[in-house]
């Protein structure tokens, strides 16, 4: 299972970050909006990636923890006409839909995205991935610090939670409030 060091952070400043990240060499690769599908699983989650970009299946196990995390991850990719979702829905169930417009950057190894998530806001994430098994964890954990140093991301901003988990905790916060 192919491992990548990743981590995520509240965006307050996207023009910021955009340049930046153009000015250290980053390729723009796009933007695109994405629905991600997370369903039912019995270890890690597993999710359905959908959009005009990317499009895959992927299953991922990582330790919910600010800053950088290690993630064993196993993709399938997949076509938008794929019936794998509707699969999916009727066999595992569903557990949370994530609506997202993810602006997609590039340098070697590393992919930058700029997230705007419905019903959360702007976020920043980082993934260094290790590829053909060449790079070690220790290097793409140091390319993530400096990444996180380039960017000028405040260690206050950093956050654990997957997007789905925080919609969650929104939607239990917000049902809170309509019962008090």
């Amino acid at each position: 299972m192919p491992t990548n060091i990743e981590f995520k952070a509240y965006c307050k400043n996207k023009e910021k970050i955009r340049k930046i990240l153009l000015s250290i060499g980053a390729e723009c690769c796009g933007i695109d909006h994405q629905t991600d599908t997370y369903f039912h699983s019995k270890s890690g989650t597993l999710k359905l990636k959908e959009g005009s970009i990317e499009n895959k299946l992927i299953h991922y196990i990582r330790e919910n923890k600010k800053g950088s995390n290690e993630s064993r991850v196993h993709l399938y990719l997949t076509s938008p006409d794929s019936t794998l979702k509707e699969i999916l829905e009727k066999t595992v169930g569903t557990r949370s839909i994530v609506e997202k417009t993810r602006e997609i950057y590039i340098i070697n190894n590393v992919t930058f995205h700029i997230d705007t998530v419905i019903g959360l806001g702007d976020f920043v994430e980082i993934k260094a991935k290790e590829g053909d098994g060449n790079i070690s964890n220790e290097k793409l954990q140091e390319q993530c610090n400096q990444y996180i140093k380039t960017l000028e991301i405040n260690a206050k901003d950093l956050i654990s939670e997957s997007y789905s988990d925080l919609l969650q905790q929104n939607n239990l916060f917000s049902q809170i409030l309509v019962d008090e």
